[in-house]
């Protein structure tokens, strides 16, 4: 049986990082659920749809064909044939993504997926419902968090570096109002397995969060 670790957890905690590192240590394949998300997210948008709407989102679904290819810089995005990878990480892109997944039918779509991959593979899979609804049965579950603050200042400081205009205060805004949106969402909403290990972040430094992440992977794993 493949081995499959889900790691779940808010915006801003450093999911995607730690995790594509975690899955190169342990020699796994690394799966951003949230890129699929923002692939549909992307598809709404360039179709002139409100994302937040379901009943504008819901038709354009048969339109839509999302595939990931794996190399090793990483895991690429395809839409209906087009590599995606840097379109979906723009601001409006992540908005987006974060309105379709509230939609029943989005994540319904996009499940069959990211199932079908960990059954094939050893995956480190990233998310904030992987541990409660599409790997239910993995073998290891990992809550990552830190606070509001710090996640606000990670992403802050990542947003500098390409737009100086870039304010602390409305990164924080934004991060929570994403908190509680993915919280409160009827579909899936973020919270931790019951059986999973909670790993706060807050105030380590990458290597630091590594290594943690790293002891309890290897540690659920046996």
């Amino acid at each position: 049986m493949p081995l499959n670790i889900a790691i779940d957890g808010p915006a801003g905690a450093g999911k995607s990082t730690l995790a594509k590192a975690a899955a190169k240590e342990l020699g796994c394949i690394y799966v951003d659920t949230g890129a699929l998300y923002r692939a549909v997210g992307l598809f709404a948008l360039r179709r002139g749809a409100d994302p937040g709407d379901a009943a504008a989102v819901l038709p354009l679904l048969p339109l839509i064909e999302i595939s990931l290819q794996f190399a090793e810089n990483g895991q690429r995005v395809f839409l209906n044939g087009e590599d995606v990878s840097e379109a979906i990480r723009t601001p409006e892109a992540s908005d987006a993504s974060s309105k379709v997944s509230s939609h029943p039918a989005v994540r319904s779509f996009l499940l069959d997926l990211q199932r079908d991959l960990a059954a094939k593979n050893n995956v480190v899979m990233d998310g904030r419902d992987i541990g409660t609804v599409i790997l239910p049965n993995a073998q290891v579950k990992i809550f990552l968090t830190a606070s509001p603050e710090e996640r606000a200042r990670r992403r802050w400081r990542e947003l500098v570096e390409k737009d100086t205009t870039a304010r602390f205060e409305d990164v924080l805004a934004a991060i929570l109002e994403r908190d509680a949106r993915d919280s409160s969402r009827a579909a899936a909403p973020l919270k931790p397995a019951p059986d999973s290990i909670l790993l706060d972040t807050t105030g380590l430094d990458f290597s630091q969060s590594l290594e943690g992440l790293l002891k309890i992977a290897g540690k659920a794993a046996k």
